[in-house]
């Protein structure tokens, strides 16, 4: 199976599409030690949000590595944020800019193509077909899509990035009232930084996917993985921490399902 699929019944999806740690053997043969590593990955996310399965959430986590494709990518590789650094559908390089490949390894255009298909397309069928059978059982849907990233990436951003980054493409992917809901709820808060469409914005699947007029409202929490986790390997999970920010995180999702059913 190329993802972990869990079919819900409420109207809340939630993908997590760069928790996949699985890489296939010819392309990891081609791939520096760093990039064996899985640095970037964002770990342990189907554990922090435990939770959602009480709340009788689908979710929909990858299998396979961002470094074999990254399916929060557009299929055509356009930069999400044009003028500003990013890595691409198949990346050549690590957040701290090392290279992925060995020598002379580094995928051509077949390579993408081929890639699309095997390991890009299903991860989308899956979404969209999820997508359109929430909306047929409650005419609204909300697509929570979530990640998280070393909380000091100089690549990226400068500085420290704040605690919890909420990102609806510029208010394009949901409804003002589902981004209030949700946001509200996190600047009711003090224990956490929040930031708005600061330098997360939303990838390929919240702009995508997110339509509003549909009735498909789409919202990116990207949160900064010092608040659940160890930043350096190997990236082990602390429980101890996690459980000051699941409370919040449940809240917020609740928050989604609140205002989608309202």
């Amino acid at each position: 199976m190329d993802f972990d699929f869990k079919a819900g019944s409420i109207p809340l999806l939630v993908s997590m599409p760069h928790v996949g740690t699985d890489i296939p053997d010819d392309i990891a043969a081609r791939l520096s030690p760093d990039a064996l590593a899985r640095p970037d990955t964002d770990w342990h996310l189907a554990q922090l949000y435990g939770f959602l399965g009480e709340m009788g959430a689908s979710t929909l986590a990858a299998r396979w590595s961002r470094y074999v494709i990254d399916v929060n990518r557009p299929p055509e590789d356009t930069n999400l944020y044009p003028g500003l650094d990013t890595t691409g559908l198949c990346p050549v390089d690590t957040f701290a800019n090392t290279a992925l490949y060995r020598e002379g390894q580094a995928p051509d255009e077949n390579d993408v193509r081929g890639r699309l298909i095997r390991y890009w397309q299903p991860y989308h069928r899956q979404l969209r077909s999820e997508i359109d059978r929430l909306l047929a059982l409650h005419g609204r849907v909300v697509l929570w899509d979530a990640h998280s990233i070393a909380s000091v990436v100089p690549r990226f951003f400068e500085g420290r990035l704040p605690d919890l980054n909420f990102g609806t493409a510029q208010g394009t992917s949901c409804a003002p009232g589902l981004e209030q809901a949700v946001v509200g709820v996190a600047q009711a808060q003090d224990r956490f930084s929040v930031a708005v469409n600061g330098r997360f914005k939303g990838g390929y699947i919240t702009r995508h996917y997110g339509q509003p007029d549909v009735n498909v409202h789409a919202i990116q929490l990207e949160m900064c993985q010092v608040l659940y986790m160890d930043e350096s390997a190997p990236f082990a999970y602390r429980s101890e921490i996690a459980a000051e920010v699941q409370p919040l995180l449940r809240k917020l999702t609740e928050a989604a399902v609140g205002w989608v059913r309202s």
